[in-house]
């Protein structure tokens, strides 16, 4: 009999942008994300709690290398938990960067996610756990927050 596997988390996520500068302003100014890999042109990544937050020049990754080809063509969506008490908080923050807060929806089973776009168009959103029934406790314990 086999053994049954499983994957355990996400460990990273991407997304795609043309320009890669708008993109680390973007992320590192108005998200707070620590920029943690750079290489000019191609990509841009970031660390976010435990995980990291990949964004890629779409045109360059096409080409393959070391790694497999990839990319996308279209807005992407990532979404970023955030605690629910700082939800409001974090409309206002947008929206002083100039954000358009395209929608705020508050969920039929609990929590509420706020959605918004980056300069390459992807659609963002900042949700609390509540929306997957995940307990705030398990998603923002210490060992998992970023500094």
């Amino acid at each position: 009999m086999r053994s049954i596997m499983r994957v355990r988390e996400v460990l990273e996520t991407s997304l795609y942008a043309d320009d890669l500068e708008a993109a680390e302003r973007f992320y590192g100014g108005v998200l707070g994300l620590e920029t943690i890999v750079r290489v000019p042109g191609r990509h841009v990544f970031f660390r976010c709690g435990a995980r990291v937050f990949l964004v890629f020049n779409p045109e360059r990754t096409l080409e393959g290398g070391m790694l497999p080809p990839h990319g996308a063509r279209g807005p992407g969506h990532v979404a970023f938990a955030i605690p629910e008490a700082e939800l409001d908080g974090w409309r206002a923050h947008l929206q002083g960067h100039g954000v358009e807060i395209e929608t705020d929806f508050t969920w039929p089973d609990g929590g509420r996610s706020l959605y918004f776009r980056d300069p390459a168009g992807n659609s963002l959103e900042l949700g609390t756990p509540a929306i997957w029934r995940i307990p705030e406790p398990d998603i923002f314990a210490p060992s998992t927050r970023s500094s």
